[in-house]
Parts: structure tokens; C-alpha cells; sequence
């Protein structure tokens, strides 16, 4: 499985998604589990909204508490990826030895895999389990209704585009998460996708409500804080000595 970033991903099935949960006359539908767990988060933004009379700084604090809690699974996904990175000089020579062994070249993968304690798809589980909780935080600002006329910082409308900032904001986030989780740099169709989410990112942002670029800014704020610290304690290593 190629890596093109989680969060990219996330932003994907969120424009293919929106209407799940949804009542014909565009509102959340709390009829259902789905509805009720959405609702749940959204009543999160609410609570928060009137501790902190800011829904912007609402929505930052709801999404690090879901981050929080599904650390664990976002800790294993970028570990894989990490993983995968240090590996692609050896899949590399192995590709390379038995490439007219197709059968020869797929064993000694296996083989590479088991030394390592990973397989391929060892980060596919952790996103399949974190996109119906971001999906719902998706969903739950998609469909709050005070969301549509509050202001961040008293400077952004949250309900309307913001066409400036944001969009540029999390393009560039989106970019640097992107090349981060890269499992190979050198992968053409890799490379492609590291100009080519950012520009789905950046129209995404440009289109949708401001809460949502401020959502996908923060996400990818946290996303890249979290490897950055992944990858210190072997980058201290390299160089011969512990991380400061």
C-alpha cells in the first residue's frame, strides 16, 4: 500500500462522504448510531464553545482530545511508515537481484518483512479504525449549525470559505505531512502525489466552510509534531548521541 498520507486520505472520503448522516433538509439526522455518535461530538464543540466563547478554539480542543485518544493507533501507523522508509534501500537491492524472479523476489520481501517484524499492510488497520472517529468530527462540524455564523478569533467566518490563509495554510502542512510519511522519495508515483494532494487540499479549503480548513491546519499540525518526535530518537542515533 502506498502511502500518500492519512490525512490526505481523510480529506478525500470526506468530500465523497459528506451526505452520510445527513437529513434531506441538510442537518444532522440523530435518529441513527451513526447520527447519535456524530451528534455526541458535536454537542463536544458546543460544551467547549461556551467554556472558551470561541468555536474556532472549540474545534482545536475537540480534535486534539480525539487525537489523544486515538494515539495509540496514529503512534503505530506512523511507526510503520518509519519502518517502511528505513527499508526501501534494501527492498531496492532486492528488487534489483530478482527482478526476472518475480516468485524468488516476493519470498525474500517476506523474509525482509519477518526480520523486521512488519508486513506492508501493517499500517492499513490503525487508518481503517481512525476514519469513522475523524469522519464524525468531520461530520460534526460539517453539520453544527452554530459553526455556520461564529467567527475564530473574531477575524474568520467558520461557515463561509476563507480564501486566503487556510487554503495556503493547509496545502503547506498538507506538503510537509506528505513528504514526512513518504515511505519512498524516489517513487514517481509517490512524488506525484506529493504535489498533487496538496493542490486537492488547497481547492478543498478554498471551497468548504473555514471551520474545515482550520480542522484539516490543526490535524496536520499534529500529524507532523508526532513523527517529527518518531523519527528524533533515530536521527540522534545516526548521529551518535542522544536526543536532546
Amino acid at each position: 500500500m502506498k502511502k500518500i498520507g492519512f490525512w490526505s486520505v481523510l480529506a478525500f472520503l470526506s468530500v465523497t462522504l459528506t451526505g452520510c448522516g445527513a437529513s434531506p433538509a441538510g442537518t444532522l439526522d440523530r435518529s441513527g448510531i451513526w447520527g447519535s455518535f456524530v451528534g455526541l461530538i458535536s454537542d463536544g464543540i458546543d460544551y467547549f464553545a461556551k467554556l472558551v466563547h470561541d468555536y474556532g478554539i472549540s474545534i482545536l480542543i475537540v480534535t486534539l482530545i480525539i487525537r489523544i485518544i486515538i494515539f495509540p493507533l496514529m503512534y503505530k501507523q506512523l511507526k510503520h511508515s518509519k519502518i517502511m522508509q528505513e527499508l526501501q534501500p534494501e527492498m531496492a537491492k532486492i528488487r534489483e537481484k530478482y527482478k526476472n524472479d518475480p516468485q524468488k523476489m516476493q519470498q525474500e520481501m517476506v523474509k525482509l518483512f519477518q526480520a523486521k517484524g512488519t508486513n506492508p499492510l501493517a499500517g492499513c488497520f490503525p487508518v481503517l479504525v481512525q476514519l469513522p472517529i475523524l469522519m464524525a468530527l468531520y461530520q460534526a462540524i460539517m453539520f453544527n449549525a452554530h459553526i455556520k455564523t461564529a467567527k475564530f478569533l473574531g477575524l474568520v467566518t467558520l461557515g463561509v470559505p476563507e480564501h486566503f490563509v487556510l487554503p495556503v495554510l493547509a496545502a503547506l502542512t498538507t506538503y510537509i505531512q506528505t513528504r514526512m510519511t513518504m515511505m519512498n522519495p524516489n517513487d514517481p508515483q509517490q512524488k506525484m502525489m506529493l504535489y498533487i494532494m496538496p493542490a486537492m487540499i488547497f481547492f478543498f479549503a478554498f471551497t468548504f466552510p473555514a471551520a474545515l480548513s482550520l480542522y484539516w491546519v490543526f490535524g496536520n499540525i499534529l500529524t507532523i509534531i508526532q513523527y517529527y518526535f518518531l523519527k528524533r530518537p533515530q536521527k540522534a542515533a545516526t548521529q551518535g548521541g542522544p536526543a536532546k
